[in-house]
């Protein structure tokens, strides 16, 4: 008993001297006490924080629990969850915001009432800063580097990256557009990724792979004897997706039925699983994803415009592949480099030949359709590059189509000017890297060297990218 008396003495200099913020709120929301480190992270003295409600610093992620509760002050205390995580963003007293980490749980005493709850607060402003950073870094530094799996150095790409990236920092619904083979599964991971929730569950659904009656139990789970064969509760993805994000893709291609559910879903985070009538809260975000003309649908009544409005909030259109041809050359290394790792084949390029035709193809299946003849032709491949005889047969029909142009004999000078202009409009789309305009060109690195001194092409003076 007597060391307990002298632990609590003590306590009081133990919280002082924590690095991170505390601080002790009663149920109606008051803050009773503070430690000097939150004096610190925050800029407020004792007495101007002691007394007052928490909504003083407005945390943004505080806010947005707040209004999702119906009788306490916080759902932390409707809830009475033991531990709650969370980054967000605190306001100090200069009005600049911080980014913490804050962990909170609710106090109660013996009897199980609640007293108050108690929350840590850590600062990792300048950890979210070098994340930041270096995330920016690793896209401009590295030629050979790829965006969270995404591989584009063209100027349209780089726009979606930094939508990606300001998208995943918000809760809004993220929609995700495109053709086939785009990539639309690669951004919807990303932007988890790259998200607050990141390390929250991603839950990912194809709309077209169910029948509707699989689809609705799948989303929002069962109760037992709730159908045939239903022989005990399942839980549902929104469920199973709480806190985190849910990608739904294929979002074309969801019953009207469904639509009618997920609209209210997406407007009051509330839903009730098959065969039961009570309500289920959840957290979640909406990443929705299709590669269907959204509004030639609503206009032959196939999909809602009312939901198409409400997951359309952060539209991110992908660019299909043939409309941003200049990142052919970098998908090709990085497939090969990565087919490399995996294999023991000593397989590193294509040729020039190889790489002329890539060039000259519309891909209509896009980056999958060009990593699947990469892999064809990697199995063919003998020796340490791939052949135009070790592409598909399709590839080297393109091939003969191109060699077949009949073209009238050219001027010398006219040649000499198109070749200059060639030159640096490859050297333009490869940001000068003199390689990759080879590839873009068909012509080896030598070549393109010698008729950069034969024309005096400088980079600096003719060549901006």
């Amino acid at each position: 008993m007597l060391k307990n008396q002298r632990f609590n003495i003590y306590c009081k200099d133990i919280v002082e001297i924590m690095q991170e913020g505390l601080m002790v709120i009663a149920e109606d929301g008051t803050i009773q006490m503070v430690n000097k480190a939150l004096e610190n992270i925050t800029g407020y003295s004792k007495d101007e924080i002691l007394g007052q409600r928490c909504t003083i610093f407005r945390c943004d992620a505080c806010k947005a629990v707040r209004e999702a509760s119906s009788q306490a002050w916080c759902q932390l205390f409707e809830k009475k969850e033991q531990v709650v995580k969370r980054k967000c963003h605190l306001m100090r007293k200069d009005g600049s915001y911080i980014t913490v980490l804050k962990t909170a749980t609710v106090l109660c005493d013996d009897q199980g009432q609640t007293m108050g709850a108690v929350e840590i607060v850590t600062d990792i402003s300048e950890m979210d800063r070098l994340d930041r950073q270096l995330r920016q870094l690793s896209r401009t530094l590295d030629e050979e580097s790829n965006f969270q799996g995404i591989v584009g150095h063209s100027s349209r790409m780089k726009k979606v990256f930094e939508l990606m990236e300001k998208a995943a920092q918000s809760d809004f619904p993220v929609f995700i557009c495109g053709e086939s083979g785009t990539g639309k599964e690669l951004v919807a991971q990303a932007i988890h990724s790259l998200s607050p929730r990141a390390e929250q569950p991603y839950i990912q659904v194809n709309c077209a792979a169910l029948n509707e009656s699989l689809l609705e139990s799948e989303l929002f789970g069962h109760v037992k004897g709730a159908f045939t064969g239903a022989l005990q509760h399942r839980k549902g993805r929104f469920e199973a997706a709480h806190k985190g994000d849910i990608f739904l893709d294929e979002i074309g291609d969801l019953p009207m039925s469904m639509q009618v559910k997920l609209l209210r879903v997406l407007e009051t985070k509330t839903f009730e699983r098959v065969g039961d009538n009570q309500s289920i809260s959840v957290d979640l975000r909406f990443i929705t994803a299709t590669n269907k003309n959204l509004p030639e649908l609503i206009a032959r009544g196939d999909f809602r415009e009312d939901l198409f409005y409400r997951i359309n909030v952060i539209p991110i259109y992908l660019p299909a592949l043939r409309e941003r041809i200049e990142d052919v050359p970098h998908l090709v290394d990085f497939f090969i480099k990565r087919l490399s790792r995996k294999n023991r084949k000593n397989v590193h390029e294509l040729s020039n030949e190889a790489m002329r035709i890539f060039m000259h193809y519309s891909w209509p299946g896009n980056v999958r359709e060009l990593k699947s003849a990469l892999e064809y032709g990697y199995v063919l491949a003998d020796g340490d590059m791939i052949q135009t005889e070790h592409l598909p047969q399709y590839l080297k029909e393109v091939d003969a189509r191109v060699q077949s142009v009949d073209l009238p004999p050219e001027n010398p000078e006219n040649m000499q000017q198109r070749q200059k202009q060639e030159l640096i409009d490859a050297l333009k789309k490869s940001s000068g890297n003199k390689s990759q305009a080879a590839r873009l060109l068909g012509i080896n690195r030598v070549t393109v060297l010698n008729r950069m001194r034969k024309y005096g092409i400088d980079l600096q003076r003719d060549v901006v990218y």
